[in-house]
């Protein structure tokens, strides 16, 4: 979705309320540039950047667009979205998963041992279990891992054991297979000095049976997988995922092929869904429902999800409808536009006490921007995942800032800086799809070598199989 559309406020264009370097300006920034002397550049075909198929539009009139003058400051908007969930996620009861169905979600009790670890004393490494000091005469069958529990060891006896198997009793050590030599008459002797106890994994060592291994809240990572069945367990306690589903507006939108005669590329479909799965949802459906504003009402009053997500349709324009329907079925607007450059027509609406709306705007990389401002930080309420530290890093180059809003900018990390990226307009996927990180510039900008708040991807710290499961 990167052709330049024809309508305010939905798809794929770069539209009148968007800010970028190679759109139409909007009336904070034509004041900016008035006062710095200079004007934006116009054409045949109107302001620069605007199609000559939209209608022509005051600067001025833009400020009595619905939202535009309630457009809430962008760390105001994460906060409200924040909170918005708290009373749904506090009445979520928890769910019981298998190990295999656990990944990504977040603990709802304590992970507690159900068993000492290790529940016996076992080898930790291949060699020989000896009792007493050497040298050793070696018995004839050795111990491997999982067999039955071993006979007693005498003074001066040795026995083959693999990593993992029991420890005879009366073990004093195990003498790794490189640390002992065989001699002509068959007996072993060690070749350097060992101690008593040595590569003995002790019974209870990591943990004894009943002890908290993880709190509740923790992330089920590989790693807890792992550690979760080691201490015994089939299934585990996890908040539910939220439910989401998506609904795609525009009868322009393509699903296959390349884009031709007006018509475009659908590139939110495809991006949201693996995206909302990272941010710990669980799509259930993705519905493509065109300009249609009677599809739209029925969609949004037939689901049972926890988020409902519409891209495109946020704006004013006569084929519009989230607003509309939104006062048709009675929601409540939380955020009616935000303060960030690209993104700012996005909203989020409470549709009854366990149900809200993001919308997001049609442009992709705005729809990344409502994605992170708004439905990142519900989402992670909902499924009690713990915030992100903020962290900032200087950028390498400078980036230019809007005269009132926050902007959100692709950048990649190169060691101790995070370097700006180009193709960060509204409308393009370009920069996104090669970035770690979005820096967040505040209004005015960000000189070379300063230091700014970064938000990173889902991809860039949990790895792409991972954080997509």
């Amino acid at each position: 979705m990167t052709a330049r559309g024809t309508r305010g406020g939905q798809d794929t264009g770069i539209r009148d309320d968007e800010t970028c370097d190679d759109e139409e300006l909007d009336v904070e920034e034509v004041l900016a540039l008035v006062n710095d002397g200079k004007s934006p550049t116009r054409d045949a075909n109107g302001p620069a950047g605007k199609d000559a198929s939209r209608p022509s539009r005051a600067p001025e009139d833009r400020n009595d667009r619905p939202g535009r003058s309630r457009a809430t400051p962008w760390p105001e908007a994460r906060t409200i979205a924040g909170r918005a969930a708290r009373p749904r996620a506090a009445r979520r009861a928890p769910v019981s998963v298998t190990l295999g169905d656990a990944l990504g979600h977040v603990l709802a009790a304590p992970l507690t041992a159900l068993t000492d670890l290790p529940s016996f004393d076992t080898s930790a490494m291949d060699g020989w279990a000896v009792a007493g000091p050497g040298p050793w005469r070696v018995r004839d069958e050795g111990v491997l891992a999982g067999s039955a529990a071993p006979g007693p060891l005498a003074d001066g006896e040795a026995a083959r054991i693999a990593t993992g198997a029991r420890i005879p009793p009366d073990t004093t050590a195990v003498l790794r297979s490189e640390h002992g030599r065989i001699d002509a008459q068959d007996r072993l002797h060690p070749v350097r000095d060992m101690s008593h106890g040595q590569d003995i994994r002790p019974r209870g060592q990591e943990c004894r049976s009943g002890d908290q291994l993880l709190p509740s809240g923790a992330m089920v990572t590989p790693a807890v997988l792992g550690l979760a069945a080691a201490a015994g367990y089939d299934t585990l306690a996890v908040v539910p995922r939220p439910r989401v589903e998506v609904f795609v507006l525009g009868d322009e939108l393509l699903t296959e092929g390349r884009p031709h005669d007006g018509l475009i590329r659908d590139a939110l479909g495809p991006m949201l869904p693996p995206w909302l799965r990272a941010l710990g949802a669980e799509v259930t459906a993705v519905r493509r429902l065109g300009d249609d504003a009677e599809a739209l009402h029925r969609a949004v009053t037939a689901s049972t999800a926890d988020l409902v997500v519409t891209t495109g349709g946020t704006a004013s324009g006569p084929v519009d409808h989230v607003h509309p329907v939104l006062r048709r079925v009675g929601a409540e607007l939380l955020v009616d536009g935000v303060q960030v450059r690209p993104g700012h027509p996005m909203l989020l609406a409470r549709i009854r006490e366990d149900q809200h709306l993001v919308g997001l705007p049609g442009n992709p990389l705005a729809a990344v921007s409502g994605l992170l401002t708004l439905a990142e930080p519900l989402l992670g309420t909902l499924a009690a995942r713990p915030a992100p530290e903020p962290y900032t890093l200087p950028l390498r180059e400078a980036a230019h800032g809007h005269p009132s809003d926050t902007r959100l900018v692709p950048v990649v990390l190169r060691g101790d800086h995070a370097v700006p990226l180009h193709y960060n307009g509204p409308a393009m996927l370009r920069g996104v799809a090669a970035a770690d990180a979005l820096a967040v510039v505040p209004p005015g900008g960000v000189r070379a070598g300063q230091e700014t708040e970064l938000l990173d991807l889902p991809w860039a710290s949990a790895g792409v199989a991972a954080c997509f499961t």
